[in-house]
């Protein structure tokens, strides 16, 4: 399975959504209200420096002027989903935890989730969220890591200390690693991150919801750039820049078939 090793990038993620977090409002991820934007540093709002270039969540408006973006029910079929999850082997203990109405409730908490620009870039989000959860859980198969022997304890962040005897290894469709996403992850979803991450693989609308808030924190608002962008977010500091190519092209594989799958072009700058 991937490892997320600490980057600048997830460390800058984590600073800004520290910030959101001072918001009073009561919305999930950056505390904006419904329908406002995050902006990349930290403010909601609804005009163009809010939901424009570099928006963090809400109704961004992505490459273009604005858009209802696609329908995500619609797109995300039963056809689609379980025709990921089919190519899992019979044994697979994520054969009956995900689910693509596990998938919609978790989505129903973040509207930003392919909306703000056009149905193309809409669907190309889509595609690209599904291409690295297949990569990540091969097919749906894993809900954890299979190697837990590392915590993923980045013991020098004091925000969010890792609490003894827990590890903070992949879990849930992107394989969520470190105290540094459980803590802030579950503190938006409302569950203990770093005391019980162990319910981000034994709830499956909440893996989903940790997922798309990873998603909408780190990868939602590089999408404009191509493809290549969410694998640098995910997992850049493993697979970019010529250090693992079989990895990064297999995302780029998935990527491009489902793409092709919802009749859209994949677009520019798919590897990284």
């Amino acid at each position: 399975m991937a490892k997320k090793a600490p980057t600048a990038l997830a460390v800058l993620a984590l600073g800004l959504s520290l910030l959101c977090a001072a918001s009073p409002s009561a919305a999930q991820n950056c505390g904006c209200q419904s329908d406002y934007c995050c902006s990349q540093f930290g403010y909601c709002g609804t005009t163009e420096p809010y939901c424009g270039k570099g928006c963090r969540s809400g109704p961004c408006w992505g490459s273009s002027t604005g858009g209802s973006g696609a329908n995500v029910a619609n797109v995300v079929t039963d056809a689609f989903f379980n025709g990921i999850k089919n190519q899992a082997g019979a044994g697979c203990e994520g054969k009956n935890f995900y689910t693509r109405s596990a998938f919609l409730n978790a989505v129903n908490s973040y509207s930003g989730f392919a909306r703000g620009g056009s149905e193309v870039e809409g669907k190309r989000e889509i595609a690209a969220f599904f291409a690295h959860v297949t990569h990540e859980t091969g097919h749906f198969c894993y809900i954890s890591e299979i190697n837990k022997n590392d915590a993923y304890c980045d013991a020098n962040n004091r925000q969010w200390p890792c609490v003894p005897g827990k590890k903070y290894y992949g879990r849930g469709p992107l394989q969520i690693s470190w105290n540094y996403n459980y803590g802030p992850a579950g503190r938006d979803i409302g569950f203990d991150g770093l005391g019980n991450p162990d319910r981000v693989a034994q709830d499956p609308v909440i893996a989903f919801k940790t997922a798309l808030w990873f998603w909408m924190n780190n990868v939602h608002q590089v999408m404009p750039q191509g493809f290549g962008a969410t694998i640098r977010a995910i997992n850049g500091a493993l697979e970019c820049n010529g250090r693992n190519p079989d990895q990064m092209n297999a995302r780029v594989r998935y990527y491009r078939q489902y793409c092709k799958q919802l009749g859209v072009d994949p677009g520019n700058n798919l590897t990284c």
